[in-house]
């Protein structure tokens, strides 16, 4: 039995992944706007214990073909993702929610308030999917003629990615103290106001809205070229990868594990997940027969045109060539989907695929891994790549929903249970927990001084004089060469805290002689002027090194 288990994303894009999946019998081909299959499709995908429920987006209406065909896919008119799951995220408990949110086209200030309002909405389960956004069509709905080239927008990206991190560190985690006695909401020692200025952004801060509840929301990203790579590199905790071979898959593992150092980073901060579009059928008869009826309804004319976006060629027509024969070879490059091209050129050229041929392979899975068999074969196919350094899990993308989804929950989920390869519960509340990454520290927070407590030895007896204040010790200690001492002075209008205070600290550096290393008054209550009350009371923090 494995100790290390396998993460699985769902992608669950209106009536399935598969181009033409809407005009199957038993799809809805108005699901993609309904909120109540939403919620079934949600609820169905927490039922099969996956990490998170994914969608990508676009900002054209053209997203998995053109809009003058008419009947490209039900993807051109769709939900705002993050909208979609603050609603989805109240009808779950455990279930992750992974929105994509453009880097080129959206404002790192109104991206970071959105995201961590998604994150308090779903008590931690939120995810932002970074894209750089790529199309003329997108760029001329912002106020450009093109789009930006691959490098100016990945500049963008790595300055966008940490804008938002710092505006998501505005506040410290406890800097809310809401301490209706004194009227006082919040310490402000404990706001942060990032006042970035780069070559893209200028933003001041702080963000309006509190630290999220993970931290940051889990950062993913999907690039594959050298720039991608990078970004991911530097930024991801999560990369959906698109492959059709385990050697492929463990190349780009291999390279993208090995660019973590240079960052800073270890291999287990980052989640490697293929995606893979599965067929599931009690026999392998079945589950191909199931592929077949699914390519069976792409109409010539909408296969072209998803095939000529997804190889990042604006108004490519394919039309002018035979659908039976090859792709032709003289195509333009593109400034786009520069990988994503290069994969289906690189498919369409080894298995010596017609035009038809190629748009019905990437109508299933865009470019994604397609395998089509029993829930053991599935699991075999799985396993074999989770096993062999290709992948930490998969971000699954059933063809045709609900049905691929139920297959895949009630049939590969529980053989992979019983393989020993995926959990049986969640192991969390937060989409961090379930993935098994670690939430990341608030980078303007001041490290706390060691917080170590003396051996044996009390300081109580020689901090104070005889005949002054009462004082109590808070302790704590991981065995460090170091104590640390919080002490709480309580006393009475007979001796000021200034005069406690003082007679303290010198009774500290008297009984360890040059190894006092700091003290701070961390709390004050009661009165301010202390001489004309008749009790306060004030902490104090003392370091002090225990060897010379």
């Amino acid at each position: 039995m494995s100790t290390r288990k396998l993460r699985l994303g769902a992608f669950l894009p209106g009536a399935g992944q598969h181009f033409a999946a809407w005009r199957h019998p038993n799809a809805r081909a108005d699901g993609i706007l309904d909120i109540e299959y939403y919620k079934s499709l949600a609820r169905t995908a927490e039922r099969g214990l996956f990490d998170a429920f994914f969608l990508a987006d676009g900002l054209a209406a053209n997203f998995g073909g053109h809009v003058g065909t008419g009947s490209s896919s039900d993807k051109a008119a769709v939900f705002e993702p993050v909208t979609l799951f603050s609603a989805l995220s109240q009808v779950t408990k455990n279930l992750g929610f992974i929105a994509t949110a453009s880097t080129t086209y959206e404002d790192p200030f109104l991206l970071a308030r959105k995201y961590a309002s998604l994150d308090y909405l779903s008590h931690g389960r939120a995810g932002w999917n970074v894209v750089t956004t790529v199309g003329d069509a997108t760029a001329r709905n912002f106020g450009l003629d093109k789009q930006l080239s691959p490098e100016e927008r990945y500049a963008r990206a790595h300055e966008f990615v940490a804008t938002v991190k710092a505006l998501w560190d505005s506040w410290e985690d406890d800097a809310f103290v809401r301490d209706k006695a004194s009227g006082q909401y919040f310490d402000p020692r404990k706001v942060h106001a990032p006042h970035h200025e780069g070559k893209y952004f200028k933003v001041a801060g702080p963000l309006n809205i509190a630290r999220p509840p993970q931290g940051h929301p889990v950062i993913v990203q999907a690039g594959q070229s050298g720039l991608g790579r990078e970004l991911a590199a530097e930024t991801a905790e999560v990369v959906f990868t698109a492959w059709q071979t385990l050697a492929d898959a463990q190349a780009f593992y291999r390279d993208l594990k090995g660019r973590l150092a240079k960052y800073g980073r270890s291999p287990d901060s980052l989640r490697i997940m293929p995606g893979v579009s599965p067929y599931v059928g009690h026999t392998e008869a079945e589950a191909r027969a199931k592929q077949r009826a699914l390519h069976d309804l792409i109409p010539p004319e909408a296969g072209l045109a998803l095939l000529g976006g997804l190889l990042g060629v604006e108004d490519l027509d394919l039309s002018r060539y035979k659908l039976d024969g090859p792709l032709p070879g003289d195509l333009p490059p593109t400034q786009g989907m520069t990988s994503r091209q290069d994969l289906i050129l690189d498919i369409a050229r080894k298995n010596n695929f017609t035009i038809r041929q190629l748009y019905e392979w990437v109508a299933s899975g865009r470019g994604h891994w397609t395998i089509a068999g029993t829930p053991a074969q599935i699991a075999d196919q799985l396993q074999e790549w989770f096993e062999n350094g290709a992948a930490d899990g998969f971000n699954v993308l059933p063809p045709l929903l609900p049905d691929g989804l139920n297959d895949f929950v009630d049939l590969v989920i529980p053989e992979l249970q019983r393989r020993g390869l995926f959990r049986t519960a969640y192991e969390g509340s937060t989409l961090r927990e379930n993935l098994g990454l670690a939430r990341p520290r608030n980078q303007f927070k001041k490290p706390e001084p060691p917080q170590f407590v003396p051996r044996e030895a009390e300081l109580a007896g020689e901090l104070l004089p005889a005949g002054g204040p009462t004082l109590s010790s808070a302790r704590e200690s991981d065995g460090g060469d170091h104590i640390y001492q919080r002490i709480v002075l309580v006393g009475s209008s007979t001796v000021s805290q200034q005069d406690a205070i003082e007679k303290a600290v010198a009774r500290a550096s008297s009984a360890y002689p040059g190894r006092l290393r700091w003290f701070e008054v961390i709390d004050s209550r009661g009165h301010i002027d202390a001489d004309k009350v008749a009790h306060w009371q004030v902490a104090l923090k003392i370091g002090i090194t225990l060897q010379n």
